[in-house]
């Protein structure tokens, strides 16, 4: 079995989260969702798991940042091309979240851009062409 990712994310209002995920290319598996949390597959592997504050506090002492003034992590997501990274991107701003809240990046064999869902989480959005990518420096 492959190794999985489960990223669980603070939310401050469920229904609208997964209206946002689901816009940006995330399907609800219903088994994992009740009126607490949503499980939102982006892939056989990788999963975001969105929890309402109240439930975020079953795991964690910790308070809970506000990732619009914050910064904790940045996640990454894969796309197959360069114009499936900025469909990405846009797609997310049409849903309600910031498009490119850190800086474009270029460099020929990877293009990434960025976006912020509703609760100030940021995504980066990256292809690369491993085969085009410069040798190790030494």
């Amino acid at each position: 079995m492959a190794k999985m990712i489960f990223v669980n994310l603070p939310v401050t209002d469920l229904k609208r989260s997964m209206a946002f995920y689901t816009a940006v290319g995330a399907v609800n598996n219903k088994q994992f969702t009740d009126e607490t949390a949503a499980c939102m597959v982006f892939s056989e592997t990788i999963h975001a798991m969105l929890l309402t504050h109240d439930r975020w506090r079953q795991f964690t002492s910790k308070p809970i940042v506000d990732a619009h003034a914050n910064a904790q992590v940045m996640l990454c997501l894969s796309e197959e091309s360069r114009d499936a990274v900025s469909a990405t991107v846009d797609k997310a701003a049409r849903a309600g979240g910031k498009a490119d809240p850190t800086p474009s990046q270029d460099f020929g064999f990877m293009f990434g851009r960025s976006f912020e869902d509703p609760d100030g989480h940021i995504w980066e959005v990256v292809w690369m062409d491993p085969a085009a990518a410069p040798p190790q420096a030494a």
